[in-house]
């Protein structure tokens, strides 16, 4: 009888959990229902001591249908974002400045370490004691074009090192299956006190329109996954002090209770940190890359494809501590098309890098020649959000029913998010542009409506006449006269079509 209930129990469990996830997922189905998206801009700032964090409508319609969160962090020159890790998976983009990151992975050996002579010379004469040299993980020298992963539950932490503003956005995917929380961002610091400097000011300048409350109460609770004490504040100081044997007022600090700096510290130019040179970081080439190098693209990806079928692994060549966690999108070497006259784009997916497969993410960097146009396409198997770097996008966005839900210039600092299958068209404006696209799947897939490789291109010419009632020579000039495959130089993108320019 016992054993009936149990498995009665056990049943009953197991058909709720699958009823609320299909809730969950009808729930953000609906989301996606857009009839109107806007280009959206930071609502509130929050403000620290050596910078600020910009943060995005989290409840926003379109962020609701993506399962998306973003944010921009702007340290000032010696500026230090506090040790934290978040819920969620992360990709981070490093739009001007540069810096050093440190990423915490639990288990992982101490590597960069100072000898006895480095640790005294390195403390102004001071001498240490004997086997207290500093050591810690590895860390990253970052620069403008770097793209960042950090998977979710990661502590990282960031600091400018150098003489100007770095500035970083950051991507998260709330909606990942590892993020068994809630679908709201968590941030949660490991010091400092981020809630003393932690005044939101919302930009009414930039969100005239009035908000519900319902929009109000999701907007608190945004503001309280972004602006909170550290995790030891929740702790007794006696506990503390024992699993760190340290004193009591060590304990204290820890807790941050008296710390008025926020998220966002100041430590100047002297962070001692053991670093490689930069020259050695980005220069040199590992004896494995070299021999990718010599493999042809094909090959490298018939054996990564093969590495997939065990899951996320590629075996003894990369482990976790040693998994490398950037990568620089604008580096030349990473463009897949190239049009000297329009424009490029680069995509940044597992294959490039491996551990994008397991945050099933991507990103694409795109740059457009004043005018230049990116072929209109849609996105098969990911939500696309879209970020512009440099210059001004005029963008077209258009859902299933083949109605506008967007056509407006998107300028610098903008957000869009374009759902999966919309179809969408990019054109620069008379200065150029440029941009980066996070999405929502480790290989995203665009198809092409027009070009040499599209969607048009690909159908007999019969079936092209007769789709859009056209004769057969109309349709063969509709299929051959676009010979560029994806970015068109601005002579081709006019409007005026060959029989109107002859």
């Amino acid at each position: 009888m016992a054993s009936k209930a149990t498995l009665l129990l056990a049943f009953t469990l197991l058909f709720a959990t699958c009823i609320a996830r299909h809730q969950q997922r009808q729930q953000q189905q609906n989301q996606c229902q857009l009839q109107n998206i806007e280009a959206l801009e930071p609502i509130e700032v929050i403000q620290a001591e050596a910078g600020v964090t910009e943060i995005w409508d989290a409840y926003d319609q379109q962020f609701q249908c993506a399962g998306v969160d973003f944010i921009r962090h702007r340290i000032q020159p010696g500026g230090l974002l506090l040790p934290s890790y978040v819920n969620t998976p992360i990709l981070a983009f490093v739009e001007r400045g540069r810096g050093i990151q440190g990423v915490i992975l639990p288990g992982c050996p101490e590597t960069y370490e100072y000898s006895q002579e480095q640790q005294f010379s390195g403390e102004g004469g001071r001498r240490g004691r004997e086997g207290n040299q500093d050591r810690h993980q590895k860390v990253e020298n970052l620069k403008e074009g770097d793209v960042v992963a950090i998977p979710t539950g990661t502590a990282h932490w960031l600091h400018n090192d150098g003489n100007t503003e770095l500035v970083v956005v950051v991507f998260l995917d709330t909606q990942n299956h590892e993020n068994q929380l809630d679908e709201n961002q968590r941030r949660f610091f490991l010091a400092g006190n981020p809630q003393a400097q932690a005044q939101s000011q919302q930009q009414q300048q930039r969100q005239p329109r009035q908000q519900s409350p319902q929009r109000q109460r999701q907007r608190q609770r945004q503001r309280q996954g972004q602006n909170a004490g550290n995790i030891f504040n929740g702790f007794t100081p006696e506990l503390i002090a024992q699993s760190f044997n340290v004193d009591q007022e060590t304990a204290q600090k820890l807790q941050g209770q008296n710390d008025q700096r926020g998220h966002i510290v100041n430590v100047g130019q002297d962070l001692q940190i053991v670093r490689p040179p930069q020259e050695q970081q980005q220069g040199r080439r590992s004896p494995r890359q070299q021999q990718e190098g010599r493999r042809s693209p094909r090959q490298q990806q018939q054996e990564q494809q093969q590495g997939r079928r065990g899951g996320w692994s590629n075996g003894v060549e990369e482990t976790i501590c040693s998994m490398k966690f950037k990568v620089n999108i604008d580096n030349p070497s990473q463009a897949d098309f190239v049009n000297p006259q329009a424009g490029s784009i680069a995509n940044l997916n597992s294959f490039k890098f491996p551990i994008l497969e397991h945050l099933q993410l991507s990103v694409e960097r795109g740059e457009l020649r004043p005018n230049a146009i990116q072929s209109p396409h849609w996105t098969i198997n990911a939500h696309n959000l879209l970020y512009v770097t440099e210059g001004a996008l005029r963008v077209q966005i258009v859902d299933n029913q083949g109605n506008s839900v967007f056509d407006n210039e998107l300028r610098e600092g903008q957000v869009v998010v374009i759902p999966q299958n919309f179809a969408v068209i990019k054109r620069a404006n008379e200065q150029g542009s440029r941009w980066v696209s996070f999405k929502t799947n480790d290989n995203a897939i665009i198809a092409n409506l027009a070009g040499r490789v599209s969607a048009i291109s690909s159908m007999s010419v019969d079936v092209v006449a007769n789709a859009y009632q056209l004769s057969r020579e109309d349709a063969q000039q509709l299929k051959f006269s676009q010979r560029e495959t994806v970015l068109f130089a601005p002579s081709f993108s006019r409007g005026q079509g060959i029989r109107a320019s002859a």
